[in-house]
């Protein structure tokens, strides 16, 4: 009996000391002091401790004086903490909140600032992976993004900056369907080549890769014996790239891409078709 009873009560000892442990922990503090804390861990560069205070001054006090740049602040905060799907997160729930608010310009930047560095995770910093290769879907975004803020906010002191990325975005996009295009050239499936090279001179003819993409369409096009493409893609070639190393001495087209193992053309164009679908 003895035994069993203080038991008991060294169990309730311990409820309660939790219990008290536990208050303590949840103590609400005031909404000023959330915010004067986030700040100074902002200026400190513990973006860590600033987001801690500005979830809590979201989860205590979501209509109170500091809501909307606590928001705001949240959105920089986890930017500066790699968290980038949450800085995303934060700035869709900012523009769903605040839907008149002069600070929309902000949170569309950092949207699609938080996109446009969302392929580059942990292992592209430390490991050399070509940004071709990527997955094009969260620079697409950043693109979208960036294009609503131009439309909705031309005045923007974030506009220069987002034209800039968008360009970027643009030559990234080109780069990938460069990538493909050298692929099919070695995989020897020229009409899949010429296809890539053609959509990045009709898609973005101001990239960095549109010499390149020029040579394969030249080539591609002489191989597959349409002299009239081939010889339009070396005008233009000419006319945009004077100087390009495709052209010999004598100013006279001279590259040959296509090197390495016959096949027929029969079973190139079959190749081709299949492997672009």
């Amino acid at each position: 009996m003895r035994s069993g009873l203080r038991l008991l009560l060294l169990s309730t000892l311990v409820v309660l000391v939790s219990a008290c442990a536990s208050n303590k922990q949840e103590e609400v503090l005031p909404e000023k002091t959330y915010y004067e804390n986030a700040r100074q861990a902002m200026t400190s560069g513990n973006f860590n401790e600033a987001e801690e205070n500005l979830d809590a001054l979201e989860t205590y006090y979501p209509f109170g004086r500091y809501a909307e740049q606590a928001q705001l602040d949240l959105i920089y905060a986890r930017y500066q903490n790699l968290d980038l799907e949450g800085s995303r997160a934060a700035a869709d729930r900012f523009l769903r909140l605040n839907p008149q608010s002069d600070h929309g310009d902000y949170a569309l930047y950092m949207r699609g600032l938080a996109s446009y560095n969302l392929d580059i995770g942990l292992a592209a910093r430390y490991f050399p992976i070509d940004v071709a290769a990527r997955d094009p879907g969260e620079q697409l975004q950043s693109f979208r993004d960036f294009s609503e803020l131009l439309s909705r906010y031309p005045e923007s002191q974030y506009v220069a900056d987002a034209r800039q990325r968008m360009i970027a975005v643009r030559n990234r996009m080109a780069e990938l369907e460069l990538y493909a295009a050298r692929y099919y050239v070695k995989r020897q499936a020229y009409v899949a080549a010429n296809n890539r090279a053609r959509y990045i001179i009709e898609n973005y003819p101001t990239a960095t890769v549109t010499e390149e993409a020029l040579i394969i369409l030249a080539e591609t096009f002489r191989f597959l014996d349409l002299k009239k493409g081939s010889q339009d893609a070396i005008a233009m070639l000419r006319t945009n790239f004077p100087e390009s190393e495709a052209f010999n001495a004598d100013g006279d087209f001279e590259v040959d891409l296509l090197e390495g193992e016959n096949r027929s053309l029969t079973n190139v164009v079959t190749f081709g078709l299949m492997g672009d679908e």
